[in-house]
C-alpha cells in the first residue's frame, strides 16, 4: 500500500472519528441544557403561582430553595377540560399546556371568542392550597389571551370561595411598555386582590373598565383600566371571562364549589 493511500485512510478515519466525538458532546451539552431550561421553566412557573396567590412578593426575591420551600403547600393537579374533572391518573411533571395546544390530539378547538383563544388543551394544571384541614383554601388557575400586540400568559388566584381574588399576575407579554405593559406593576396588580369575579347568580361580572374603580368593597366587579391602553384592558377582561366561563374553568369550578359546600355541610 502506497504511502499517500496510508496517509488518506488515516486521515478520513481521524475525521470520522473527530466528527463522532463533537456529535456526542454536542448532544451531551443539548440535554443538559435542556434540562437546565426545564428546571428554570419550571422554578420560573412556581415562583409566579406564588406571586399570584401573595405568598411571595412582588419585588421579593428569594431563592430557589425557598420557593420550593414556600411552594410546599401547594398541589399541582391536572384538570381534564373536557369534563371540568380532576384527572389524578395524568401525570403534571413536565407537562406545557401551551405545546399541547399545537397537537391536535391533545387540544380542541373553542367557539370564536373576544380573548382571542383559538384551541384549548385537553388538560390543565391547576394549583391548590389546602388548610390544617384539608379543604380547600386557595386555587391558582393560570389564563391567556390576546392583548393589543400579544398573548398575555398569567395566573389568577381565587379564594377558598372560588369567587374572590387573592391575586393576578402576568409572567409573558409583549405589550407597550408603560401602558398596556402595565399589567405586570406592582401598583395595577395591587387593584385586584379582593375583587369578586362571579355575581349573585353566578356569571362572570370582572372586568377592567376605562377610568377608576372603587375600592373591593364598594366596587367588587370593577377594576381600574390601563392609562392609554384600552384594547390591552378588554383583552384582560376577556381572557378572564373565557377562562372563568364555560369552555374553559367553568364547569371545574362547578364541580368544585360542589365539593367544597358538602365538606362545609360535614
Amino acid at each position: 500500500m502506497s504511502a499517500s493511500r496510508s496517509g488518506a485512510r488515516y486521515t478520513l478515519l481521524f475525521s470520522a472519528i473527530v466528527c463522532v466525538v463533537c456529535a456526542v458532546l454536542v448532544s451531551s451539552a443539548a440535554v443538559v441544557l435542556r434540562d437546565r431550561q426545564d428546571s428554570n421553566s419550571e422554578l420560573d412557573r412556581r415562583r409566579n403561582v406564588l406571586r399570584a396567590a401573595g405568598v411571595l412578593g412582588e419585588d421579593e426575591t428569594v431563592s430557589a430553595e425557598e420557593v420550593e420551600r414556600r411552594f410546599a403547600s401547594f398541589t399541582a393537579v391536572a384538570v381534564d377540560l373536557r369534563t371540568g374533572e380532576e384527572d389524578p391518573s395524568f401525570d403534571v411533571s413536565g407537562y406545557d399546556a401551551r405545546r399541547a395546544v399545537a397537537s391536535p390530539d391533545l387540544s380542541r378547538a373553542v367557539e370564536p371568542n373576544p380573548a382571542q383563544v383559538t384551541r384549548v388543551a385537553h388538560h390543565a394544571v391547576v394549583y391548590k392550597q389546602l388548610d390544617a384541614d384539608g379543604r380547600l383554601s386557595l386555587l391558582v388557575l393560570p389564563i391567556e389571551g390576546k392583548g393589543l400586540w400579544s398573548t398575555m400568559y398569567g395566573f389568577l388566584a381565587l379564594g377558598a370561595d372560588l369567587n374572590t381574588v387573592r391575586g393576578l399576575t402576568f409572567y409573558q407579554h409583549g405589550e407597550t411598555p408603560g401602558l398596556g405593559g402595565e399589567v405586570d406593576s406592582a401598583r395595577w396588580k395591587a387593584l385586584w386582590p379582593g375583587r369578586e369575579v362571579f355575581d349573585d347568580e353566578g356569571d362572570v361580572a370582572i372586568q377592567v373598565i376605562r377610568g377608576s374603580a372603587g375600592p373591593p368593597e364598594q366596587d367588587p366587579h370593577r377594576v381600574d383600566g390601563l392609562s392609554g391602553a384600552t384594547l390591552t384592558s378588554r383583552g384582560v377582561s376577556a381572557m378572564l371571562r373565557f377562562w372563568l366561563g364555560p369552555q374553559g374553568f367553568g364547569p371545574y369550578l362547578d364541580q368544585l364549589r360542589k365539593e367544597v359546600r358538602g365538606e362545609q355541610g360535614a
